[in-house]
């Protein structure tokens, strides 16, 4: 059995190189794979090892064919399409969701007589359901790594194409049909949980049971992620297991009675999540489970998960670079690995309970619950850091104070939804009642976020060192297995106070540093000097992640609250993130433009709308906010800040076009700058000759996102900054931007 765990590494190996590695990388790895596999063959009757060496080549081996296979039967059509525009139908395939432009939905369209799975953005705001059609001429973009553009995370959910709508758009009310059923299923179960809960727990039911958070609500979410619970309201193993657990106590565990009842459940479940592939993992297993006893075979947890994920990738090579999957797997993987042990360890810290009922019960509670938490985040823990840059430390206790109670509540979900259909009454006073709990979870997760240190995050070079240097330590300790799991522990926290101390200190050695985020096609902008901390702006195409961003740069540096928010404008690609940021980093001052902003109840600083000019003085460094001229709306409402320090000036003009900039000139307050942000993300109706001329900017910043509608920044500026001799930098090629002074 457990060859094919081997061969199922290997397979996954094999598609992880191909999705991630260049065509040349691939023929390299073949050839070494193809030698190691001959090699171990040979010596295979010498030792077990060199046979499962073997196998593992011998997977690699069917896993590069396999994806040149997928690849040349299915991925050319749309690479050949990649960045043409095409009319084509699609039709949706579930509930569109509002997009930074209009709509975004799933559907699927043919090409050359083959389906594919798309992602359509529309410029529409009617709202799409399952069944409907819409036409109009699309701009397509490949997903995979054969894109002009790049790979997205799309290729690891099976959509292998963007539409963007590029004309006239037609919408054909469509019917439904028995492939729409799990899309209805899931709006079904959707207005169920709304009609029986109260708003404030309805959110993170829908979430619980269907994986949706939609509505949870950016702070909710980020207390999740940050406590180390955010997996519970992302459909994973945990909902899969815990269905499982309902079902064989329904059944008295009677083995054929389990079978018929669960693999309809599994199959419903899986199809009211959407498939995909984490919660197919963990159905696959379970399906597994219920099939071993039928065939009296023993089950075997390894091997299981490997041929879990060996049936995934056979569908789809790419989903290998699924977030969701590689979590799911990591962490059911970490649990067999490490929890044995681990729990082993925890035992022999209570040592003998017998006769000792509170003691008895806390060791079963600790060695029952914090084994696997660990088990799991030590393999998911880089994983997170990488896909979302935060460690949580306060984790494993979160787990321990309330994965005990999220069984419970999952299982009061299936109850309410399934009492609604026969006494709606009974439903809402069930709803009502599970309404504590859910809230128990919450007020856990955000008391325990609101802890000082409750998480790290990897923005920090030294938080990222420190990862590397603990997972170092962590293999040195598994090799030997000679020293205290407390020395481990103890070099740890040592080395994570010292990456504490470098994150906190090292940006307050520079006399002034400016830190462009890259928030995609929007514009953050940080600027730090004599300690004081100043942010201009905070917005992107995806508000959410642009406030992820900035908090989490504050944070990373030990930095809660700034000495001041200043807006330029109101616009989302400025503002939009500045609300959530404001839930997690508080300010001193916020400055606004003129027109009232809901923003200004956000915080307990100070609120400045600037009807005037204003100048912030500290030491040698004087902040001058240039209010525009009356009457102006739009971009040319953009509130201009000049940072004149002794060491370096910084401009910065908003959104301004070229006559805005001119009307800041004619108030004579521009002097010779080092750095220029430029206006409106590189328009070319701004950034004009005339202010080059006068402020003789030695660094430019283009704040600009790779995929934007508008072509920014614009050829004629960049021509404009090259005929004036500046150094130009931009987040769409270099990333976050770092100037230090």
């Amino acid at each position: 059995m457990r060859r094919l765990m081997w061969f199922s590494l290997g397979f996954a190996g094999a598609c992880a190189l191909c999705a991630y590695l260049p065509l040349y990388g691939l023929l390299l790895f073949s050839l070494i794979f193809f030698s190691a596999g001959v090699l171990c063959g040979l010596l295979s009757p010498l030792h077990s090892v060199f046979r499962r060496l073997a196998v593992l080549a011998v997977g690699c081996g069917v896993g590069f064919v396999w994806f040149a296979l997928y690849r040349w039967a299915y991925l050319d059509t749309p690479a050949a399409v990649d960045g043409a525009t095409e009319t084509v139908t699609v039709r949706i395939s579930e509930e569109s969701t509002k997009s930074t432009y209009g709509v975004q939905a799933s559907g699927w369209i043919r090409l050359e007589g083959k389906p594919y799975q798309v992602r359509a953005y529309l410029d529409t705001d009617k709202s799409l359901g399952a069944g409907d059609r819409v036409s109009a001429p699309f701009r397509f973009r490949v997903t995979t790594e054969d894109a002009a553009e790049g790979a997205t995370y799309h290729q690891g959910k099976g959509i292998f194409l963007l539409l963007y709508q590029d004309g006239d758009l037609v919408i054909e009310e469509g019917k439904q049909s028995w492939i729409d059923i799990p899309e209805i299923m899931a709006g079904q179960i959707k207005q169920i949980l709304r009609a029986c809960f109260p708003e404030d727990t309805f959110p993170f039911a829908q979430a619980l049971l269907l994986g949706d958070t939609e509505e949870l609500g950016y702070e909710t979410d980020t207390d999740l992620k940050i406590s180390g619970i955010r997996h519970v309201a992302a459909v994973s193993g945990l909902h899969v297991s815990i269905l499982f657990a309902m079902i064989s106590a329904l059944t008295a565990r009677k083995r054929v009675l389990t079978a018929l009842l669960g693999f309809p459940a599994l199959l419903l479940f899986a199809a009211a999540a959407g498939f995909t592939p984490s919660v197919s993992r963990a159905c696959l297993m379970c399906a597994l489970m219920l099939l071993a006893p039928l065939f009296q075979k023993n089950y075997d947890g390894p091997t299981a998960l490997a041929f879990a994920v060996l049936v995934l990738l056979a569908a789809n090579p790419l989903s290998v670079t699924n977030a969701g999957l590689q979590l799911s797997a990591g962490s059911v993987a970490g649990i067999y690995l490490f929890s044995p042990g681990i729990r082993r360890w925890i035992q022999s810290l209570f040592g003998e309970t017998k006769g000792k009922a509170l003691k008895s019960a806390l060791a079963g509670r600790v060695s029952g619950s914090v084994p696997v938490t660990l088990g799991a985040m030590l393999i998911t823990t880089p994983l997170c850091a990488g896909y979302f840059g935060t460690v949580s430390l306060i984790g494993p206790v979160t787990n321990l104070l309330t994965l005990w109670v999220i069984s419970f509540i999952f299982y009061g979900l299936i109850a309410v939804c399934l009492i609604e259909l026969v006494w709606h009454g009974a439903a809402v006073m069930l709803g009502t009642v599970l309404s504590f709990p859910i809230r128990f979870v919450l007020s856990t997760a955000k008391a325990l976020a609101d802890l000082p240190l409750a998480a790290v995050y990897t923005r920090s070079p030294y938080i990222l060192a420190w990862l590397i240097f603990v997972y170092a330590l962590l293999i040195c300790f598994l090799i030997w297995r000679r020293e205290s799991p407390w020395k481990l522990t103890g070099c740890c926290v040592l080395g994570l106070c010292a990456a504490l101390m470098a994150s906190w200190n090292e940006p307050r050695m520079d006399s002034v540093r400016l830190t462009v985020l890259d928030v995609g096609q929007g514009q953050c902008l940080l600027i730090q000097n004599y300690g004081k901390t100043y942010m201009v702006d905070c917005g992107g195409d995806r508000e959410q992640e642009a406030a992820d961003i900035a908090a989490e740069t504050l944070l990373s540096q030990g930095i809660t609250r700034l000495d001041g928010l200043i807006l330029t404008h109101l616009d989302r690609d400025h503002a939009g993130g500045a609300a959530n940021l404001l839930t997690r980093v508080d300010t001193g001052l916020l400055i606004l433009p003129a027109e009232y902003s809901p923003l200004a109840q956000c915080t307990d600083g100070e609120v400045v709308y600037a009807t005037r000019d204003l100048k912030l003085t500290y030491l040698d460094t004087v902040i001058s906010v240039f209010v525009p001229k009356p009457g102006q709306t739009d971009n040319e409402n953009s509130l201009c800040i000049l940072f004149d320090t002794e060491k370096c000036d910084i401009l910065i003009t908003g959104d301004r076009s070229a006559s805005g900039e001119r009307d800041l000139l004619t108030q004579g307050v521009v002097p010779d700058v080092d750095v220029l942000i430029a206006g409106h993300h590189g328009s070319k109706y701004s950034t004009c000759e005339e202010l080059l001329r006068q402020a003789r900017p030695e660094i430019v910043c283009i704040s600009v996102g790779e995929d934007n509608p508008y072509g920014h920044p614009a050829p004629e500026t960049l021509r404009r900054l090259e005929a004036f001799g500046c150094q130009v930098y931009r987040t769409d090629q270099n990333g976050e931007i770092l100037i230090r002074r």
